[in-house]
């Protein structure tokens, strides 16, 4: 899942002071799960820029959709959109992205910082565990992905900053990602695997590798 966190209150009046009229639009997917960009959120956020705003005759009003990243969960919405000066996205960039391709005339603002992809640990705690690099490797790092959880992103690990288990960036918070790759392999039995050398990556794929677009010809219209 996506993990974002909302800007911080100052940031976002800021953004919406020049506009009379603010719609402000969650998201229920990714940033409902992560508690910052839900239903509940954005009736929140609302809340609080009609303290913020109070006896100044802005509007604020707030809906959520399923999804934001996709055309056709935002569409109902057209009539409000149309009908405020300005959209505050309570999703990821993704979603923010896709208002703004619809509503080109509408300034759509974005209330979160996307952070990474991740998964919960805990009730309140989220962690990185996926980079998007585009060329996946955990069929050989027992699905613990090398990129994203070790601090060095090292494919043939680990390094000698390793001390029991720990990564030296941060050993109090921080697992050596290699660690728990061993750990996974001799559970499953499959510690032959460290035996193949990985080359170079090829960072092409990754996601700081450019403008990447995957295509599906076979369900493609």
């Amino acid at each position: 899942m996506i993990v974002a966190e909302r800007k911080p209150i100052t940031e976002i009046r800021e953004m919406v002071e020049p506009h009379e009229s603010v719609l402000i639009v969650g998201c229920g997917a990714c940033v409902t799960v992560c508690m910052a960009g839900g239903e509940k959120e954005a009736e929140l956020l609302c809340s609080i820029l009609v303290l913020a705003f109070k006896d100044t005759g802005k509007q604020f009003t707030w809906d959520c959709v399923e999804r934001q990243c996709e055309p056709e969960f935002v569409e109902p919405l057209a009539d409000k959109i149309q009908a405020n000066d300005a959209v505050l996205s309570m999703a990821c960039g993704a979603g923010v992205q896709t208002v703004v391709a619809q509503f080109p005339s509408i300034p759509v603002y974005p209330a979160l910082n996307t952070q990474f992809v991740g998964r919960p640990l805990e009730q309140g705690l989220w962690a990185e565990t996926c980079a998007g690099c585009g060329n996946c490797i955990l069929h050989k790092t027992g699905g613990i992905c090398p990129i994203a959880r070790c601090s060095k992103s090292l494919l043939n690990g680990p390094c000698g900053g390793s001390v029991n288990g720990r990564c030296e960036v941060d050993p109090e918070n921080v697992e050596c990602g290699w660690q728990l790759i061993y750990d996974r392999l001799e559970q499953a039995g499959t510690l032959y695997l460290l035996d193949e050398i990985m080359p170079p990556k090829d960072w092409s794929t990754s996601a700081h590798g450019g403008v990447r677009r995957v295509i599906r010809e076979d369900v493609r219209l």
